[in-house]
């Protein structure tokens, strides 16, 4: 029996990928409280997304795809409500 026998397809494919959410906010530097009140994500969320528990909708997947590639715009943006 290997080592990978014993994990799920889902966590083996976990371990190689981190999910979306995790890369993002690791993108950013910042903690996850930070990043979830920067970014007006429930807390408790993030951490659902970060430890793939629960999978962001597609337009979540957008929002955070585009807070990876323009951070302090969107910061900005939300800001100025």
């Amino acid at each position: 029996m290997s080592d990978h026998d014993s994990f799920t397809d889902e966590q083996l494919a976990a371990m190689r990928h981190p999910p979306l959410a995790k890369r993002v906010r690791r993108s950013t530097g910042l903690s996850q409280e930070a990043f979830a009140e920067r970014f007006g994500i429930p807390l408790r969320t993030l951490q659902e997304w970060e430890q793939g528990r629960r999978e962001p909708d597609a337009a979540v997947a957008s929002y955070l795809r585009v807070i990876e590639k323009q951070p302090d715009m969107v910061a900005q943006v939300l800001a100025a409500e």
